[in-house]
């Protein structure tokens, strides 16, 4: 029956708008994904995706889970969820990104303080990258150029060149670094679960340039406009701050223990809130909840999950 569900959802997704922004939610308590097309604001599909997936990236023509459980990472039609290509890797498969520009699939090891470079089509093990210990989430630069790992245990991030896949250096930032994402300017903006601030990067001198303090342990951090945004997992709120002065602006309340967070092609806000089964849509011009979705059981949505 679950089978039956699937196809007639892929038929859905297919027939959605080209102009849809898709949010592909991991559900890891409940071992699947929920599928959402947000201009609807509503669930279109639900993947069974065993090993308790968390880290989530999104392309074009797939989408890219990682399983820590079952050690997968998977790479999945986006219409219809079915697995084109799976890999095991032995380890703690935890963080993901995509490069597109290279190829590359980038999955960080939990366990073995270090990045593996994965070929983006069959998922092979091209290289693995030395970095600190317990690496956790990744990101690559908007132009392609950087790959940056926060090495939560060393209290560090770690910077790659894309290109080389060579170290460019690390950099010392505040307790246990967690989730991260570069700014449209080239800035890496960190969040610190230890200290409840994010640290702010300049990667051209290597150099912390400011930190930003938010509420009680911040997962994930992303953008609109000018706008910075963090999830507060043990506050359940969502700072605001200006990216450019770096201030603080507000922070919203949400549901229980937001994790993932990302933007749509409209600007909006959308976060996974792990505890209480939903993803909420926030307006960046009012900073009002607009909408609370239903989810599978256990949302984190670690990565980039909005398909523009």
């Amino acid at each position: 029956m679950r089978r039956g569900l699937d196809l007639v959802a892929g038929l859905l997704i297919a027939a959605l708008p080209a102009h849809a922004d898709m949010a592909y939610v991991t559900c890891q308590n409940g071992d699947a994904l929920s599928v959402f097309d947000l201009d609807q604001g509503v669930e279109v599909a639900r993947w069974s995706l065993p090993g308790q997936p968390a880290g989530i990236a999104v392309s074009d023509d797939a989408v890219f889970t990682v399983a820590p459980m079952a050690k997968a990472v998977r790479r999945h039609d986006p219409m219809t969820g079915e697995v084109l290509t799976e890999a095991v890797l032995d380890g703690g498969p935890t963080g993901i990104a995509l490069d597109i520009t290279h190829g590359h699939l980038f999955v960080s090891d939990w366990y073995n303080a270090r990045i593996w470079v994965l070929d983006s089509t069959d998922l092979t093990v091209l290289q693995e990258l030395s970095v600190g210990s317990a690496p956790a989430g990744l990101d690559v630069s908007e132009d392609g150029r950087l790959l940056a790992s926060a090495d939560r245990d060393a209290n560090q991030v770690s910077f790659f060149d894309a290109d080389s896949l060579s170290l460019l250096g690390r950099v010392t930032v505040g307790e246990r670094p967690y989730g991260l994402r570069f700014h449209k300017d080239g800035r890496l903006f960190v969040g610190n679960v230890g200290t409840n601030d994010i640290s702010v990067i300049n990667p051209a001198v290597l150099q912390v340039v400011g930190t930003i303090p938010v509420g009680e342990r911040p997962y994930g951090v992303g953008f609109s406009g000018n706008l910075g945004f963090a999830t507060n997992q043990y506050a359940n709120t969502l700072s605001v701050f200006d990216a450019t002065t770096l201030e603080p602006i507000k922070e919203i309340d949400t549901n229980e223990y937001p994790e993932g967070i990302d933007t749509t092609s409209d600007g909006k806000i959308v976060i996974a809130n792990w505890f209480d089964n939903t993803i909420q849509i926030i307006d960046p011009t009012t900073q009002d909840i607009t909408a609370t979705l239903e989810t599978a059981d256990g949302p984190r949505a670690f990565g980039r999950f909005i398909r523009p």
